[in-house]
């Protein structure tokens, strides 16, 4: 991420990225994120509750990824990446931005080894049913595009690990 190989975008091509994201892949021919899906989601972004954080290089769209957000909650719905690294770094950049915004919540739907890596962990149903009712109560400011993508990697290159084994 120092190297700072791509551009990246907030909500400048949300219906590129949701193709993207429903696009055949290595052991997978088809996604859940079937014309319906998009569409609705589609409509999400309009009225302001999706957002999508784009990954460009040389003027192409090579990474994103998207998702849904609610008073302080966003459900991270699902990324794509056409290049090396492509989806970790808008990963790290909405982190950083929800963050930047006091988001409670990120809800990855899944944990997988890949979020495990950044820090992802399960939460038992009844904890997380309570995190879920105070971040969508949450007042944060609403991110409709963000022009300082140079503070906030700073902010993101400069955080601390927030986790612990023992």
């Amino acid at each position: 991420m120092k190297k700072n190989p791509y551009q990246i975008t907030l909500n400048r091509a949300f219906r590129d990225v949701i193709a993207g994201c429903a696009e055949p892949g290595d052991g997978r021919q088809t996604t859940w994120i079937n014309p319906e899906i998009q569409k609705l989601y589609t409509s999400l972004y309009y009225c302001g509750n999706a957002h999508s954080i784009e990954v460009w290089k040389d003027r192409k769209l090579v990474g994103g990824l998207y998702g849904v957000s609610l008073g302080g909650a966003f459900f991270g719905e699902s990324m794509f990446s056409r290049e090396t690294d492509a989806s970790k770094i808008a990963l790290v950049y909405l982190v950083g931005l929800l963050r930047k915004h006091k988001y409670r919540l990120l809800d990855t739907q899944f944990k997988t080894p890949h979020l495990e890596r950044f820090g992802a962990f399960e939460i038992v149903r009844a904890v997380y049913l309570q995190m879920l009712e105070d971040a969508i109560k949450a007042h944060t400011s609403p991110f409709s595009h963000y022009p300082h993508w140079d503070e906030l990697l700073e902010d993101v290159l400069s955080l601390q690990p927030i986790t612990q084994m023992s």
